[in-house]
């Protein structure tokens, strides 16, 4: 397996909210240490590509970084498309979940989770 492990800057940043969320899920699904968090897009959604997060194993072509204590995984090609993005959690009245802040989005749907560079 082909993948380069990264402890320098990572292309993304994770906010506070956004990693004390991610460890809440971790420890209530009972996710193994094997997993990190697999952050890229994929094609599709109202304005043509969908970010993926989730948690998953290292795959082929992975770059893991570690951010605030939490391993992520993203495959190479798609760092061009997540370079300097913000990942957030939001816990509020008018919304609650992931958000992503992406300078390289020249246009996002209504609901965030969909873009286009």
């Amino acid at each position: 397996m082909s993948t380069d492990v990264i402890t320098g800057t990572a292309p993304l940043t994770l906010t506070e909210g956004a990693v004390k969320e991610l460890k809440k899920l971790r420890e209530q699904q009972e996710i193994a240490d094997d997993f990190g968090l697999r952050v890229g897009v994929e094609g599709g959604g109202c304005a043509g590509m969908n970010y993926i997060l989730g948690f998953d194993q290292r795959k082929d072509g992975d770059t893991e970084y570690l951010i605030s204590g939490i391993k992520v995984y993203m495959n190479k090609a798609h760092g061009l498309y997540l370079a300097g993005m913000e990942i957030d959690f939001q816990n509020g009245l008018n919304s609650r979940g992931f958000t992503f802040n992406n300078p390289n989005a020249t246009n996002t749907c209504g609901c965030g989770t969909s873009f286009s560079a």
